[in-house]
């Protein structure tokens, strides 16, 4: 019963914290001693915590941005630094601009300034929005003299150091992998769906009573079927809306991801499909793809970095979700038959997931943002 409780309350702290992450684009260049960059950060991320929208209109104009562009600035340089061979490179910012990116509008400050010697070691260091929002990433283009770096800041990796002239695709590649398996440990949209679709791998509902998989087996290979088809639909239509080759309204595309969450959950209860649940993983998939496209397209990368991030990427999605299955079915199948995990892991869990992806759906159709 222990295991029940475990189970369950990992399911309430997983959903209590969800919401739409949020990304920024930071640019760097360092050529000898000089530094520049761009940064671009999205302007319903800024509102929400300086409070931009004035009249309150639920629409940020220009002139709003206008009146507090040295606050914006100031905001969010004083939440980077740039050191080269651990001294302070001072920058100094541009007009503020608007930038047109796949998830909407953002604020684009560019910056330039200088370092006291052209080194052998540049860190990066990022603070931006961590207090407030524990999903959010700053993802970095770097060119640190002829070499292009990548990176992803987060709240546990706040600082990146770069050697020069030491990168290329192995590394871009290990660090795509690593943003992949960590797209899947915070993207709480796709663990939630995810895990609507993987509870009825070890017990369903069928003709009004509970129906247990017979073996362990083939609750691994149910799995195992339904994670692999959603990377593998996620991975299509990521790769051709990182290619400029598809794309979607972002408002449409993550309204349509909260959609799959509800139909996920409530599958669970009242069944409307039972087989081939990995096909519906593979549908729904191609919509969580494109709702995460702008991560890679948005950055700007050469088209070999491009490839080798989104070889990278995917194979980090798979990695973590098959870890996932490694360590949720086992434990679920040996709670199968106990009620406390039918009723309420599976039945309130599934509730509990349909009523946040329905609180989704009205967050992102409507363009409203709850306090989590």
């Amino acid at each position: 019963m222990r295991g029940v409780w475990i189970m369950a309350l990992l399911a309430w702290c997983t959903a209590a914290q969800a919401h739409k992450p949020s990304d920024s684009y930071l640019r760097v260049a360092l050529q000898g001693s000089e530094v520049t960059g761009r940064w671009d950060v999205p302007l319903r991320d800024l509102d929400y915590v300086l409070g931009l929208d004035a009249d309150g209109d639920g629409r940020l104009q220009w002139r709003e941005l206008r009146q507090r562009e040295n606050e914006i600035q100031a905001f969010m340089l004083s939440h980077l630094a740039i050191e080269a061979d651990g001294r302070h490179c001072g920058v100094v910012s541009a007009p503020l601009k608007i930038a047109d990116l796949a998830d909407g509008p953002a604020a684009s400050v560019g910056f330039a300034g200088r370092c006291a010697t052209a080194p052998q070691r540049l860190t990066v260091r990022y603070g931006l929005f961590f207090e407030v929002d524990p999903q959010h990433r700053g993802l970095l283009q770097l060119r640190f003299e002829d070499t292009a770096y990548t990176g992803v800041f987060s709240p546990q990796r706040r600082a990146l150091d770069f050697d020069r002239g030491v990168g290329g695709a192995w590394a871009a590649f290990v660090q795509y992998f690593r943003v992949g398996m960590f797209h899947i440990a915070i993207g709480l949209d796709h663990l939630l769906f995810l895990a609507g679709l993987l509870l009825p791998a070890v017990v369903w509902r069928q003709g009004g009573r509970w129906q247990a998989a017979p073996s362990a087996r083939a609750a691994l290979v149910e799995g195992v079927k339904v994670v692999s088809a959603f990377t593998v639909a996620h991975a299509a239509t990521l790769s051709l809306a990182s290619l400029d080759l598809l794309r979607l309204p972002t408002r449409l595309t993550e309204s349509l991801v909260a959609a799959t969450i509800v139909f996920a959950a409530v599958n669970n209860l009242v069944p409307m499909v039972r087989r081939r649940l990995w096909a519906v993983a593979f549908a729904f998939g191609l919509i969580h793809g494109a709702g995460y496209a702008s991560v890679l397209g948005d950055l700007g990368l050469d088209a070999w970095t491009l490839v080798v991030a989104l070889l990278g990427f995917n194979l980090g999605v798979e990695g973590m979700q098959l870890a996932v299955v490694a360590l949720w079915v086992p434990l679920a199948y040996r709670l199968r038959h106990q009620a406390g995990y039918q009723w309420g892991v599976v039945g309130g869990g599934s509730l509990l997931v349909a009523a946040l992806g329905t609180l989704w759906w009205v967050e992102r159709t409507f363009n409203l943002r709850f306090a989590w």
